[in-house]
């Protein structure tokens, strides 16, 4: 009795751990917004954006710390014969000299043409420049994971009408060996419904390779592992169809408002203005605070090494002036590279407008067009699928031949794929037009 619940309790943790595998096992569903939240956390080109935004964080605080004076230490150990001066008393003597020095020192730049500031205002403007710059590739991850989930979705969609095709066409040629063994109908009949069934096996062949791409351009993005298991969550048939009810130059000043390219466009501008500024500052004089503490040691004096510390001991303090006169045309040349480049940024802005316009207009009418198509593609599937189930009872009566099921067959298909793609590019360029107003991509 002991042995037999022994076996049977090993055999409970055998199911218990077998189920327990298996649901391990099983693929995690994720949802679009659980897509696009997981890869603004871990895409390695948002990574990337913000290591960037952190170099120049840290420029922007070097910047700020050029105002404050440096301080350096120094000590040095000579050794010198024969007829020198030494380098502490300044007397000329002829003889072995050992000679210690020590001290420390500070300078600190009063005025340098206001370079100093204007050079910290530009880090700062390029350091918010560079938020902008990461918020642009966030965007980009998001669009790029909202067409790849929805290129998924529409290839996944693919694989259920492929699967169905050859179902019935399997079916088909069981009917066709049927009637080709009663003598109802000629060979090629039936091996035209075999050649329509090796054709639609094909078909289920590339619709499968199609969406497990499309997984791996997902995984991708939201740098999953090759290893990872990846399911994506389907979308409700009532999201096929999207009312478009909305002004076009709104959407587009809603862009430009929302969009961080402008701004970073603005921002570089003003960069491009401060280093003008910068340079201009290399015409005027650069003015300096100097100041040292030093003392020292020399075998020549008979007083001991402390003694001679505290007697040698000296303080300076001192300005100075350094003003530019000729410097090879340098300053004029960095001053007219400035200019040019004010000119580029603000060239680079109107071309930056006028991309996200045409973004905006792109999306507007490709987002008509696909809601129209979405009616119209609705349409075609249903009377295609109409007509080839009374193609199907035609055939199954022998009123018809297998060249006009196939026909028919191909049209229903044709018509599935045509509705398919149409309302999911419907759904496609609707959210883009929700995301240029910045509006959450939701499906």
């Amino acid at each position: 009795m002991k042995l037999y619940l022994i076996i049977v309790s090993l055999l409970i943790m055998q199911i218990s751990f077998a189920q327990e595998t298996l649901n391990n096992s099983k693929s995690e569903v994720w949802s679009l917004e659980d897509c696009i939240n997981y890869a603004l956390e871990n895409n390695i080109t948002i990574k990337d954006a913000a290591l960037n935004k952190s170099i120049f964080e840290v420029d922007y605080n070097k910047s700020k710390s050029s105002r404050l004076p440096n301080l350096f230490g120094n000590a040095s150990q000579n050794f010198s014969s024969g007829n020198t001066i030494d380098p502490i008393t300044s007397d000329y003597v002829t003889d072995q000299i050992n000679n210690t020095n020590v001290g420390i020192n500070s300078s600190v730049t009063l005025f340098q043409g206001n370079q100093i500031s204007n050079q910290i205002k530009q880090n700062k403007l390029l350091f918010e420049q560079s938020i902008f710059k990461e918020e642009v590739e966030k965007n980009n991850i998001v669009l790029n994971i909202l067409e790849t989930y929805l290129q998924t979705l529409y290839s996944k969609e693919g694989i259920t009408i492929a699967e169905n095709n050859l179902a019935a066409s399997e079916k088909e040629v069981e009917r066709a060996k049927a009637r080709l063994d009663a003598g109802t109908i000629a060979l090629n009949d039936y091996t035209e419904a075999q050649s329509q069934t090796a054709t639609n096996k094909y078909n289920l062949i590339n619709a499968k390779n199609d969406y497990q791409q499309y997984i791996i351009v997902l995984k991708q993005l939201l740098e999953l592992p090759p290893t990872e298991n990846l399911e994506i969550e389907t979308i409700s048939e009532n999201s096929a169809l999207v009312n478009l009810e909305l002004n076009k130059l709104s959407i587009y000043n809603n862009a430009l408002n929302y969009l961080p390219e402008l701004e970073a466009s603005n921002l570089n501008i003003a960069a491009n203005q401060k280093e003008l500024d910068i340079a201009k500052g290399g015409y005027l004089p650069t003015l300096s605070l100097n100041g040292s503490l030093g003392s020292g040691y020399t075998s020549v004096n008979n007083d001991t090494f402390g003694s001679q510390f505290d007697v040698n001991f000296n303080q300076k303090l001192g300005l100075s002036l350094s003003v530019p006169i000729f410097n090879r045309n340098q300053t004029k040349a960095a001053v007219q590279t400035a200019t040019i480049n004010i000119e580029k940024a603000e060239i680079q802005k109107q071309s930056t407008k006028k991309d996200i316009y045409k973004k905006v207009e792109t999306a507007y009418q490709n987002a008509l067009s696909a809601q129209e198509q979405v009616i119209a593609a609705e349409a075609s599937k249903k009377a295609a699928k109409q007509s080839y189930e009374l193609v199907q009872k035609k055939y199954e009566l022998g009123d018809l031949s297998t060249t006009d099921l196939v026909i028919s067959q191909n049209t229903f298909t044709n018509a599935q794929q045509n509705y398919l793609q149409a309302k999911y590019l419907n759904i496609l360029y609707h959210q883009l037009l929700q995301f240029y107003q910045g509006n959450d991509i939701k499906l």
